[in-house]
Protein backbone atom coordinates (compact mmCIF):
# COMPACT_ATOMS: atom_id res chain seq x y z
CA UNK A 1 0.00 0.00 0.00
CA UNK A 2 1.06 3.35 -0.94
CA UNK A 3 2.03 6.10 1.63
CA UNK A 4 -0.46 8.98 1.73
CA UNK A 5 1.35 12.18 0.98
CA UNK A 6 0.97 13.25 4.59
CA UNK A 7 3.29 10.08 5.26
CA UNK A 8 5.19 10.88 2.23
CA UNK A 9 6.29 14.27 3.64
CA UNK A 10 7.01 13.14 7.11
CA UNK A 11 9.32 10.66 5.68
CA UNK A 12 10.71 12.97 2.64
CA UNK A 13 11.17 16.63 3.67
CA UNK A 14 12.23 17.88 0.60
CA UNK A 15 8.76 16.56 -0.72
CA UNK A 16 6.62 18.43 1.61
CA UNK A 17 4.83 21.25 -0.23
CA UNK A 18 6.15 25.00 0.62
CA UNK A 19 4.07 27.26 1.64
CA UNK A 20 3.00 30.63 -0.28
CA UNK A 21 4.70 33.66 0.73
CA UNK A 22 2.86 36.39 2.40
CA UNK A 23 2.37 39.31 0.78
CA UNK A 24 4.43 42.27 1.76
CA UNK A 25 2.53 44.88 2.98
CA UNK A 26 2.91 48.36 0.82
CA UNK A 27 5.22 50.69 1.89
CA UNK A 28 2.91 53.30 3.77
CA UNK A 29 3.59 57.04 1.47
CA UNK A 30 2.60 60.41 2.95
CA UNK A 31 1.46 62.48 0.12
CA UNK A 32 2.83 65.71 -1.05
CA UNK A 33 1.10 68.49 0.23
CA UNK A 34 0.43 66.96 3.70
CA UNK A 35 0.48 69.71 5.85
CA UNK A 36 3.52 69.24 9.17
CA UNK A 37 3.12 71.70 11.97
CA UNK A 38 6.38 72.55 13.49
CA UNK A 39 7.20 73.76 17.07
CA UNK A 40 10.47 75.78 16.99
CA UNK A 41 13.09 74.30 19.45
CA UNK A 42 15.14 77.69 19.93
CA UNK A 43 15.09 81.27 19.02
CA UNK A 44 15.79 82.74 15.51
CA UNK A 45 16.32 86.23 14.40
CA UNK A 46 17.55 87.53 11.29
CA UNK A 47 19.82 89.52 13.09
CA UNK A 48 22.19 86.42 14.55
CA UNK A 49 21.08 83.98 11.94
CA UNK A 50 21.97 83.28 8.78
CA UNK A 51 21.20 80.93 5.59
CA UNK A 52 22.87 77.48 6.48
CA UNK A 53 22.32 77.85 10.26
CA UNK A 54 20.10 74.35 11.50
CA UNK A 55 17.90 74.04 13.97
CA UNK A 56 15.59 71.65 15.43
CA UNK A 57 11.70 71.51 15.83
CA UNK A 58 9.08 69.09 16.94
CA UNK A 59 5.75 68.12 15.26
CA UNK A 60 2.67 69.94 16.74
CA UNK A 61 0.24 67.31 15.40
CA UNK A 62 0.48 63.88 14.52
CA UNK A 63 0.07 63.06 10.93
CA UNK A 64 -2.60 60.53 9.57
CA UNK A 65 -3.20 58.42 6.64
CA UNK A 66 -6.01 56.85 5.99
CA UNK A 67 -7.24 56.75 9.86
CA UNK A 68 -3.76 55.53 10.98
CA UNK A 69 -1.23 57.88 12.95
CA UNK A 70 1.96 57.39 11.06
CA UNK A 71 3.99 60.31 12.44
CA UNK A 72 3.17 60.72 15.99
CA UNK A 73 3.18 64.22 18.07
CA UNK A 74 6.29 65.10 19.11
CA UNK A 75 8.30 63.51 16.48
CA UNK A 76 11.96 65.49 15.65
CA UNK A 77 12.19 67.53 12.81
CA UNK A 78 15.51 69.52 11.38
CA UNK A 79 15.32 72.21 9.25
CA UNK A 80 17.42 75.34 8.23
CA UNK A 81 17.33 78.78 7.63
CA UNK A 82 17.14 79.33 4.09
CA UNK A 83 17.47 83.25 3.83
CA UNK A 84 18.24 86.13 6.56
CA UNK A 85 18.81 89.36 5.98
CA UNK A 86 18.57 92.36 8.45
CA UNK A 87 17.00 95.46 8.11
CA UNK A 88 18.87 98.70 6.94
CA UNK A 89 19.01 102.24 9.70
CA UNK A 90 16.02 104.20 7.62
CA UNK A 91 15.22 101.35 4.72
CA UNK A 92 14.99 97.72 3.48
CA UNK A 93 13.04 94.94 5.83
CA UNK A 94 14.40 92.26 7.53
CA UNK A 95 13.68 88.82 6.49
CA UNK A 96 14.42 85.41 7.63
CA UNK A 97 13.27 82.68 5.95
CA UNK A 98 13.03 78.65 7.12
CA UNK A 99 12.71 74.95 6.15
CA UNK A 100 12.68 71.74 7.41
CA UNK A 101 15.26 68.78 6.03
CA UNK A 102 14.70 65.89 7.79
CA UNK A 103 11.62 64.10 9.95
CA UNK A 104 12.81 61.52 12.78
CA UNK A 105 10.99 57.77 12.26
CA UNK A 106 11.63 54.99 14.50
CA UNK A 107 14.95 56.16 15.14
CA UNK A 108 16.07 56.96 11.62
CA UNK A 109 16.18 60.43 9.90
CA UNK A 110 14.48 60.66 6.51
CA UNK A 111 15.08 63.39 4.27
CA UNK A 112 11.78 65.83 3.40
CA UNK A 113 11.40 68.54 1.20
CA UNK A 114 9.06 71.59 2.40
CA UNK A 115 7.59 74.55 1.85
CA UNK A 116 9.39 77.82 3.19
CA UNK A 117 7.87 80.02 5.52
CA UNK A 118 9.58 83.40 5.99
CA UNK A 119 8.77 86.34 8.25
CA UNK A 120 9.19 90.09 7.30
CA UNK A 121 9.65 92.95 9.54
CA UNK A 122 7.71 96.32 8.94
CA UNK A 123 8.35 98.92 6.99
CA UNK A 124 10.63 101.67 7.74
CA UNK A 125 8.37 104.73 6.15
CA UNK A 126 5.71 105.96 8.70
CA UNK A 127 7.94 105.31 11.80
CA UNK A 128 10.88 107.69 10.20
CA UNK A 129 8.84 109.99 8.62
CA UNK A 130 6.71 110.30 12.03
CA UNK A 131 10.36 110.69 14.01
CA UNK A 132 11.60 113.33 11.10
CA UNK A 133 7.93 115.26 11.41
CA UNK A 134 8.37 115.04 14.94
CA UNK A 135 11.32 116.32 15.14
CA UNK A 136 10.77 119.14 12.93
CA UNK A 137 7.46 120.24 14.92
CA UNK A 138 9.45 120.33 18.07
CA UNK A 139 12.21 122.48 16.96
CA UNK A 140 9.78 124.65 15.54
CA UNK A 141 7.97 125.23 18.73
CA UNK A 142 10.93 125.93 20.07
CA UNK A 143 12.04 128.46 17.36
CA UNK A 144 9.11 130.37 18.10
CA UNK A 145 9.49 131.00 21.77
CA UNK A 146 13.06 131.41 20.93
CA UNK A 147 12.73 133.84 17.91
CA UNK A 148 9.39 134.60 16.44
CA UNK A 149 8.77 133.27 12.62
CA UNK A 150 12.55 133.46 11.17
CA UNK A 151 13.37 131.12 14.78
CA UNK A 152 10.75 128.52 13.67
CA UNK A 153 12.21 128.12 10.30
CA UNK A 154 15.55 127.39 11.61
CA UNK A 155 14.20 125.62 14.74
CA UNK A 156 12.09 123.02 11.89
CA UNK A 157 15.06 122.52 9.78
CA UNK A 158 17.05 121.49 13.49
CA UNK A 159 14.56 119.66 14.57
CA UNK A 160 14.02 117.64 11.28
CA UNK A 161 17.89 116.77 11.32
CA UNK A 162 17.33 115.41 15.14
CA UNK A 163 14.25 113.32 13.98
CA UNK A 164 16.60 111.69 10.77
CA UNK A 165 19.48 111.00 13.52
CA UNK A 166 17.21 109.40 15.69
CA UNK A 167 15.35 107.41 13.07
CA UNK A 168 18.15 106.28 11.60
CA UNK A 169 19.52 105.66 15.43
CA UNK A 170 17.04 103.51 16.50
CA UNK A 171 15.66 102.29 12.77
CA UNK A 172 17.07 98.71 12.55
CA UNK A 173 13.95 96.59 12.47
CA UNK A 174 14.88 92.70 12.83
CA UNK A 175 12.69 89.61 12.55
CA UNK A 176 12.35 87.46 15.80
CA UNK A 177 11.26 83.94 16.17
CA UNK A 178 10.90 83.20 19.71
CA UNK A 179 11.42 79.58 20.78
CA UNK A 180 8.09 77.08 21.26
CA UNK A 181 7.06 79.39 18.24
CA UNK A 182 4.42 77.45 15.63
CA UNK A 183 5.00 77.02 11.68
CA UNK A 184 3.19 75.47 9.00
CA UNK A 185 5.30 73.41 6.48
CA UNK A 186 3.50 71.42 3.17
CA UNK A 187 5.64 68.52 2.09
CA UNK A 188 6.70 69.44 -1.24
CA UNK A 189 7.17 65.75 -2.12
CA UNK A 190 5.78 62.40 -1.25
CA UNK A 191 7.65 60.64 2.07
CA UNK A 192 7.93 56.83 2.02
CA UNK A 193 8.12 55.34 5.26
CA UNK A 194 10.53 52.45 5.98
Amino acid sequence: MAPSPAEAAKSDPAAAPTPAPLPTPAPLVIPAGTVLEARISQALSSARNRAGDPFTASLERPVDIGGREVLPRGARLRGHVSTSRSSGRMEGRAVIGITLDSVEVNGQDLPIVTSLDTQTSAAHKKRNLEMIGGGSGVGALIGVLAGGGKGAAIGALAGAGAGAAGAAATGKKDVEIPAETVFTFRLKSSLTLP
